[in-house]
C-alpha cells in the first residue's frame, strides 16, 4: 500500500492501493482494509477516489459524503 500524503493533515486515511476496478484503503486506528469497487461504490466514485488519493487531499471528505458504507 502507498502512504496517503494527507496534505492538510486532517485525514483518517492512512494508506491506499489502486487497481483497475477498485481502490483499497487503510484508515488510521484500524487494521481492516476497506475496498471500494466499481460494483458497490460505482465507477465514477472509484475513479474520483483514485484521483484524490494520488493528489493527497480531499479523500476522507469524499468518502464520508459519497461512499461511506459502499465498501465491499
Amino acid at each position: 500500500m502507498v502512504r496517503y500524503k494527507n496534505i492538510n493533515g486532517d485525514s483518517n486515511v492512512e494508506a491506499y492501493n489502486i487497481e483497475d476496478t477498485f481502490i483499497d484503503f487503510k484508515f488510521k486506528g484500524t487494521a481492516k482494509i476497506y475496498r471500494y469497487s466499481y460494483n458497490k461504490a460505482g465507477s465514477a466514485n472509484v475513479e474520483r477516489m483514485k484521483k484524490l488519493a494520488l493528489a493527497g487531499d480531499g479523500l476522507n471528505s469524499f468518502i464520508n459524503l459519497n461512499v461511506k458504507y459502499k465498501y465491499d
